[in-house]
């Protein structure tokens, strides 16, 4: 495994999850395997998201492909948020141009009923197969982060049959049918604490909770309608002990509550400061930001600049993770990458 112990400072990831005084500031990316890296590109030209997601060894291979690279401060588990509506009975499928496809969307009482819940261990066993081989390969190296998708986010998609720029099919529902909202919102928290509790147990060391649709929704539908079950897939992550991170975009107006919902770790986006955005989930959480993933596509005196800038109002306070606000973006210079994961760690030198 090609991990300098010198240069990775993947204990301190865990230690600024939880706020413990550490050596330096960590680095990882969301997305930090992808379209943008040739090696990954080369293992695509062979085989589809799903396919990758399928094999366990070509999922741990994505998964290692950034650590190897760019000497980052985490593995996080190649999958996809909407892996778990496969065994839920939806479908699922990447159509080119359209992103991810849901064949059968959930639009009624009807449509909630009939899901099917499951073991992780058996709907989606691979994954797990592939957390417990990266965890092998790593050896210890830097810790590796499992995920899934939010209960909103979700939805969302569940409803909407893939994704969308208004979520109007998804407001009908939670406005209109609230009661049928409810249901399948308790149902997703289920089945989503379960399916982050198996990734623990076969070697995830970091939970993220990806609630990437959830800045369409005011503060109070969010209290109303969302809060409650991503509090129940944050009370699941903590019965494991290991430290979770609250992720969204465009929560600007949503950061006290999503403090409230839970998470050891809250993530900022670029569209508010990382010293205002930390003020408002509070002293007793940690952050992760929050450099714009457009900024690596700037000169890289700019680029340094504000990734400087980040580091600079994160003040050198324990609980600080460094990472874009939203995920790395295709295209993507791979040196910029490497430039960002060198200049945090120097500046933590």
């Amino acid at each position: 495994m090609a991990v300098s112990a010198a240069v990775s400072r993947g204990p301190d990831l865990l230690r600024a999850a939880r706020r413990e005084p550490s050596g330096g500031t960590p680095v990882w990316f969301m997305r930090q395997a992808g379209r943008y890296m040739a090696e990954y590109r080369k293992i695509r030209e062979r085989h589809g998201i799903l396919e990758i997601c399928a094999q366990p060894e070509l999922a741990a291979e994505v998964t290692l492909q950034p650590v190897r690279r760019f000497g980052v401060d985490a593995a996080i588990l190649f999958a996809d948020i909407l892996l778990p509506v496969v065994p839920m009975g939806l479908g699922l499928r990447f159509a080119t141009g359209e992103g991810p496809v849901i064949d059968r969307p959930v639009r009624s009482g009807a449509d909630v009923a009939a899901l099917r819940t499951f073991a992780p261990e058996e709907g989606l066993s691979h994954v797990l197969e592939a957390v417990r081989l990266v965890r092998r390969e790593l050896d210890g190296a830097v810790p590796l982060i499992g995920f899934a998708g939010a209960p909103f986010t979700l939805a969302s998609y569940m409803i909407e049959g893939g994704s969308s720029r208004n979520f109007v099919e998804t407001k009908r529902l939670m406005l209109g049918a609230p009661a049928v909202w409810h249901a399948l919102m308790h149902t997703l928290a289920d089945v989503i604490g379960a399916f982050v509790r198996a990734q623990v147990a076969a070697g995830a060391q970091v939970i993220q909770l990806f609630d990437s649709w959830v800045g369409t929704l005011s503060p109070a539908d969010y209290r109303r309608f969302v809060l409650p079950y991503s509090h129940a897939v944050f009370a699941a992550v903590a019965e494991t002990g290991v430290p979770a991170i609250h992720f969204g975009t465009g929560t600007a107006t949503l950061l006290e509550a999503m403090a409230e919902a839970g998470g050891d770790v809250v993530g900022l986006d670029w569209r508010i400061t990382l010293e205002e955005g930390w003020r408002r989930v509070g002293a007793t959480r940690a952050v992760q930001g929050n450099l714009d993933p457009a900024a690596l596509f700037a000169p890289r005196a700019e680029l340094a600049g504000r990734v400087r800038d980040v580091l600079r109002r994160a003040g050198g306070r324990a609980g600080h993770i460094f990472n874009v606000g939203h995920g790395i973006l295709p295209h993507t210079p791979v040196d910029a990458v490497q430039a960002v994961v060198d200049l945090v760690h120097e500046a933590g030198a």
